[in-house]
Protein backbone atom coordinates (compact mmCIF):
# COMPACT_ATOMS: atom_id res chain seq x y z
CA UNK A 1 0.00 0.00 0.00
CA UNK A 2 1.28 3.42 -1.08
CA UNK A 3 0.03 6.32 1.57
CA UNK A 4 -1.12 9.44 -0.15
CA UNK A 5 1.21 12.13 1.70
CA UNK A 6 -0.56 15.06 0.39
CA UNK A 7 -3.77 16.01 -1.84
CA UNK A 8 -4.37 19.16 -3.47
CA UNK A 9 -7.41 20.20 -6.38
CA UNK A 10 -5.74 22.31 -9.30
CA UNK A 11 -8.56 22.89 -10.78
CA UNK A 12 -12.59 20.96 -10.25
CA UNK A 13 -11.57 18.33 -12.48
CA UNK A 14 -7.51 17.95 -11.92
CA UNK A 15 -5.94 16.42 -8.63
CA UNK A 16 -2.25 16.71 -7.41
CA UNK A 17 -1.41 13.99 -5.19
CA UNK A 18 2.24 13.26 -3.45
CA UNK A 19 2.57 9.52 -2.81
CA UNK A 20 5.06 7.81 -0.54
CA UNK A 21 7.16 5.44 -2.62
CA UNK A 22 10.59 5.17 -1.45
CA UNK A 23 12.30 2.81 -4.19
CA UNK A 24 10.27 4.63 -7.04
CA UNK A 25 11.64 8.09 -5.94
CA UNK A 26 15.34 6.82 -5.74
CA UNK A 27 14.90 5.08 -9.60
CA UNK A 28 12.65 7.91 -11.25
CA UNK A 29 14.31 10.65 -14.15
CA UNK A 30 12.18 12.83 -15.91
CA UNK A 31 10.14 11.36 -18.67
CA UNK A 32 9.08 8.13 -17.04
CA UNK A 33 5.57 7.40 -16.01
CA UNK A 34 3.64 4.94 -12.97
CA UNK A 35 0.94 2.72 -13.35
CA UNK A 36 -1.31 3.13 -10.64
CA UNK A 37 -4.54 0.92 -9.38
CA UNK A 38 -6.87 2.32 -6.37
CA UNK A 39 -7.93 -1.30 -4.97
CA UNK A 40 -6.91 -4.90 -6.07
CA UNK A 41 -9.72 -5.08 -8.21
CA UNK A 42 -9.01 -1.30 -9.61
CA UNK A 43 -7.94 -0.79 -13.42
CA UNK A 44 -4.20 0.27 -14.17
CA UNK A 45 -3.65 3.51 -14.80
CA UNK A 46 -0.58 5.14 -16.39
CA UNK A 47 -0.04 8.49 -15.11
CA UNK A 48 3.38 10.43 -15.76
CA UNK A 49 5.32 11.25 -13.46
CA UNK A 50 5.21 14.98 -12.44
CA UNK A 51 7.73 15.24 -9.81
CA UNK A 52 9.99 13.10 -7.51
CA UNK A 53 11.94 13.12 -4.16
CA UNK A 54 14.40 10.85 -3.52
CA UNK A 55 15.16 12.03 -0.26
CA UNK A 56 11.35 12.28 0.94
CA UNK A 57 10.79 9.35 -0.66
CA UNK A 58 7.99 10.94 -2.62
CA UNK A 59 6.67 10.82 -6.05
CA UNK A 60 3.83 13.75 -7.38
CA UNK A 61 0.94 12.32 -9.67
CA UNK A 62 -1.17 14.65 -11.50
CA UNK A 63 -4.55 13.25 -12.31
CA UNK A 64 -7.40 14.35 -14.49
CA UNK A 65 -10.96 13.47 -13.74
CA UNK A 66 -11.91 11.99 -17.18
CA UNK A 67 -13.60 8.59 -16.30
CA UNK A 68 -14.27 5.97 -13.88
CA UNK A 69 -10.73 4.89 -12.51
CA UNK A 70 -9.49 8.56 -12.58
CA UNK A 71 -12.58 9.67 -10.52
CA UNK A 72 -11.43 7.07 -8.23
CA UNK A 73 -8.43 8.27 -7.57
CA UNK A 74 -9.04 11.72 -7.27
CA UNK A 75 -11.75 10.63 -4.82
CA UNK A 76 -9.16 9.32 -2.21
CA UNK A 77 -7.90 11.62 0.61
CA UNK A 78 -4.53 12.32 2.59
CA UNK A 79 -3.62 9.12 4.45
CA UNK A 80 -5.48 6.96 2.56
CA UNK A 81 -3.56 4.11 0.35
CA UNK A 82 -3.28 3.44 -3.54
CA UNK A 83 -3.13 -0.09 -4.12
CA UNK A 84 -0.56 -0.48 -6.08
CA UNK A 85 2.18 2.25 -7.60
CA UNK A 86 4.47 0.66 -10.34
CA UNK A 87 7.65 2.44 -11.59
CA UNK A 88 9.23 3.92 -13.13
CA UNK A 89 8.59 2.73 -16.32
CA UNK A 90 9.42 3.78 -20.13
CA UNK A 91 12.66 5.67 -20.99
CA UNK A 92 13.89 8.65 -19.62
CA UNK A 93 14.03 11.55 -21.57
CA UNK A 94 16.86 11.93 -24.24
CA UNK A 95 18.71 14.58 -22.06
CA UNK A 96 19.36 13.26 -19.10
CA UNK A 97 21.76 10.57 -20.63
CA UNK A 98 23.41 13.75 -22.39
CA UNK A 99 26.64 15.24 -20.88
CA UNK A 100 27.37 18.76 -19.41
CA UNK A 101 29.05 19.09 -22.67
CA UNK A 102 26.41 17.82 -25.08
CA UNK A 103 24.09 20.42 -23.22
CA UNK A 104 26.00 23.16 -23.05
CA UNK A 105 24.47 26.56 -25.21
CA UNK A 106 21.35 24.35 -25.71
CA UNK A 107 18.27 26.55 -25.31
CA UNK A 108 15.28 24.41 -24.98
CA UNK A 109 11.14 25.32 -25.67
CA UNK A 110 8.42 23.48 -23.87
CA UNK A 111 5.30 23.67 -25.11
CA UNK A 112 2.88 22.23 -22.25
CA UNK A 113 -0.97 21.49 -22.93
CA UNK A 114 -4.10 21.70 -19.99
CA UNK A 115 -2.97 18.24 -17.84
CA UNK A 116 -0.01 17.76 -20.13
CA UNK A 117 2.13 20.89 -17.83
CA UNK A 118 2.11 18.51 -15.28
CA UNK A 119 4.68 16.18 -16.75
CA UNK A 120 6.60 18.89 -18.31
CA UNK A 121 7.79 20.61 -14.74
CA UNK A 122 10.45 17.72 -13.73
CA UNK A 123 11.89 17.98 -17.19
CA UNK A 124 11.98 21.83 -16.83
CA UNK A 125 13.02 21.55 -13.64
CA UNK A 126 15.86 18.77 -14.03
CA UNK A 127 17.09 21.10 -17.24
CA UNK A 128 17.39 24.06 -14.95
CA UNK A 129 19.42 21.99 -12.46
CA UNK A 130 22.16 21.06 -14.99
CA UNK A 131 22.49 25.37 -16.48
CA UNK A 132 20.11 24.56 -19.37
CA UNK A 133 18.16 27.80 -20.51
CA UNK A 134 14.47 26.76 -20.92
CA UNK A 135 11.31 28.82 -22.17
CA UNK A 136 7.63 27.53 -21.58
CA UNK A 137 4.66 28.04 -22.70
CA UNK A 138 1.63 27.14 -21.20
CA UNK A 139 -1.79 26.58 -22.90
CA UNK A 140 -5.51 26.05 -21.92
CA UNK A 141 -9.03 26.88 -22.33
CA UNK A 142 -9.23 29.29 -19.62
CA UNK A 143 -7.32 30.47 -17.12
CA UNK A 144 -9.05 28.20 -14.43
CA UNK A 145 -7.63 25.40 -16.25
CA UNK A 146 -3.48 26.36 -16.17
CA UNK A 147 -1.45 24.37 -13.61
CA UNK A 148 1.91 24.76 -12.16
CA UNK A 149 2.21 28.24 -13.31
CA UNK A 150 3.81 29.57 -10.23
CA UNK A 151 6.26 26.09 -9.93
CA UNK A 152 7.14 26.66 -14.13
CA UNK A 153 7.81 29.96 -13.46
CA UNK A 154 10.43 29.29 -10.42
CA UNK A 155 12.24 26.98 -12.70
CA UNK A 156 12.05 28.19 -16.42
CA UNK A 157 13.75 31.18 -18.35
CA UNK A 158 10.70 32.58 -19.77
CA UNK A 159 7.16 31.50 -19.00
CA UNK A 160 4.50 32.12 -21.40
CA UNK A 161 0.76 31.92 -20.96
CA UNK A 162 -1.68 31.77 -23.96
CA UNK A 163 -5.48 30.92 -23.68
CA UNK A 164 -8.16 29.99 -25.95
CA UNK A 165 -10.93 33.29 -24.77
CA UNK A 166 -8.01 35.58 -24.01
CA UNK A 167 -8.69 35.34 -20.50
CA UNK A 168 -4.76 35.28 -19.48
CA UNK A 169 -1.45 36.04 -21.07
CA UNK A 170 -1.74 35.44 -24.86
CA UNK A 171 -4.53 34.89 -26.64
CA UNK A 172 -4.69 31.73 -29.38
CA UNK A 173 -3.05 28.81 -28.84
CA UNK A 174 0.28 26.87 -28.07
CA UNK A 175 1.39 26.97 -31.77
CA UNK A 176 0.55 30.65 -32.60
CA UNK A 177 2.42 31.76 -29.11
CA UNK A 178 5.19 29.28 -30.36
CA UNK A 179 4.88 31.44 -33.86
CA UNK A 180 5.57 34.54 -31.78
CA UNK A 181 8.46 34.05 -29.74
CA UNK A 182 10.32 32.68 -32.57
CA UNK A 183 9.18 34.76 -35.60
CA UNK A 184 8.19 38.09 -33.91
CA UNK A 185 10.21 38.32 -30.83
CA UNK A 186 13.43 36.35 -32.59
CA UNK A 187 13.96 33.33 -29.74
CA UNK A 188 15.92 30.87 -31.11
CA UNK A 189 15.69 27.18 -30.04
CA UNK A 190 17.91 23.59 -30.47
CA UNK A 191 14.81 22.02 -29.50
CA UNK A 192 11.36 21.96 -28.86
CA UNK A 193 9.38 19.01 -26.47
CA UNK A 194 5.30 18.87 -26.73
CA UNK A 195 3.36 16.99 -24.03
CA UNK A 196 -0.55 17.44 -24.30
CA UNK A 197 -3.66 16.87 -26.26
CA UNK A 198 -2.50 14.42 -29.47
CA UNK A 199 -4.25 17.16 -31.61
CA UNK A 200 -1.81 20.09 -29.83
CA UNK A 201 1.10 17.54 -30.30
CA UNK A 202 0.49 16.88 -33.76
CA UNK A 203 0.19 21.00 -34.96
CA UNK A 204 3.11 21.72 -32.46
CA UNK A 205 4.71 19.38 -34.55
CA UNK A 206 3.80 20.77 -37.74
CA UNK A 207 4.51 24.40 -36.43
CA UNK A 208 8.50 23.53 -35.47
CA UNK A 209 9.14 21.27 -38.81
CA UNK A 210 8.00 25.17 -40.28
CA UNK A 211 10.04 26.79 -37.86
CA UNK A 212 12.96 24.16 -38.04
CA UNK A 213 13.25 23.31 -34.86
CA UNK A 214 13.89 19.78 -33.76
CA UNK A 215 10.68 18.48 -31.83
CA UNK A 216 9.73 15.39 -29.52
CA UNK A 217 6.69 14.49 -28.30
CA UNK A 218 5.22 12.32 -25.42
CA UNK A 219 2.54 9.61 -26.40
CA UNK A 220 1.48 8.47 -22.51
CA UNK A 221 -1.98 9.28 -23.47
CA UNK A 222 -2.04 6.20 -25.80
CA UNK A 223 -0.52 3.55 -22.99
CA UNK A 224 -3.09 1.50 -21.07
CA UNK A 225 -1.47 -1.95 -19.73
CA UNK A 226 2.00 -0.32 -19.68
CA UNK A 227 4.16 -3.01 -20.12
CA UNK A 228 3.66 -3.78 -24.03
CA UNK A 229 1.61 -6.54 -24.08
CA UNK A 230 -1.69 -5.12 -24.44
CA UNK A 231 -0.45 -3.48 -27.85
CA UNK A 232 -2.79 -0.97 -27.29
CA UNK A 233 -0.08 1.49 -27.19
CA UNK A 234 1.01 0.72 -31.31
CA UNK A 235 1.65 3.66 -32.63
CA UNK A 236 3.78 4.35 -36.19
CA UNK A 237 7.18 6.40 -36.08
CA UNK A 238 9.29 6.70 -39.01
CA UNK A 239 7.22 3.66 -40.87
CA UNK A 240 7.52 1.09 -37.83
CA UNK A 241 5.69 -0.28 -35.43
CA UNK A 242 6.63 1.12 -32.36
CA UNK A 243 5.07 0.18 -28.33
CA UNK A 244 4.94 3.72 -26.76
CA UNK A 245 5.19 2.23 -23.10
CA UNK A 246 8.24 0.27 -23.23
CA UNK A 247 10.22 2.03 -26.55
CA UNK A 248 8.62 5.36 -25.23
CA UNK A 249 6.59 7.32 -24.21
CA UNK A 250 8.58 9.92 -25.88
CA UNK A 251 9.82 10.51 -29.81
CA UNK A 252 10.58 12.30 -32.12
CA UNK A 253 7.02 14.51 -33.39
CA UNK A 254 8.51 14.03 -36.94
CA UNK A 255 8.20 10.66 -37.13
CA UNK A 256 4.96 9.72 -35.55
CA UNK A 257 1.57 9.22 -37.54
CA UNK A 258 -0.46 11.40 -35.60
CA UNK A 259 -3.91 11.03 -37.63
CA UNK A 260 -3.37 6.96 -36.17
CA UNK A 261 -2.29 7.46 -32.84
CA UNK A 262 -5.77 9.91 -32.72
CA UNK A 263 -7.72 6.83 -33.91
CA UNK A 264 -6.80 4.91 -31.34
CA UNK A 265 -7.05 6.98 -28.65
CA UNK A 266 -10.92 6.38 -29.52
CA UNK A 267 -10.87 2.58 -29.40
CA UNK A 268 -12.23 1.69 -26.30
CA UNK A 269 -14.43 4.86 -26.00
CA UNK A 270 -18.14 3.21 -25.62
CA UNK A 271 -16.07 1.17 -22.84
CA UNK A 272 -15.27 4.20 -21.36
CA UNK A 273 -18.28 6.14 -20.87
CA UNK A 274 -19.80 2.76 -19.82
CA UNK A 275 -17.81 2.73 -16.64
CA UNK A 276 -17.80 6.44 -16.00
CA UNK A 277 -21.77 6.15 -15.81
CA UNK A 278 -21.70 3.13 -13.41
CA UNK A 279 -19.05 5.57 -11.42
CA UNK A 280 -21.45 8.36 -10.97
CA UNK A 281 -24.83 6.40 -10.47
CA UNK A 282 -23.04 4.66 -7.00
Amino acid sequence: MYRILSKEMLSPAICRMKVLAPRVAEAARPGQFLIVRTDEHGERIPLTISDYDADEGSVTIVTQKIGASTREICALGEGECLEDVVGPLGLPSEFVSMSDAELEGRRYIFIAGGVGTAPVYPQVKYLKSRGVSVDVIIGARTSDLIIYRDEMAECCDNLFICTDDGSEGFKGNVTAMLEKVVLEDGRRYDMAVAIGPMVMMKFATMTAKRLGIPITVSLNTIMVDGTGMCGACRVTVAGKTRFACVEGPEFNGYDVDFDEAMRRQGMYRSEEVEADHKCRIR
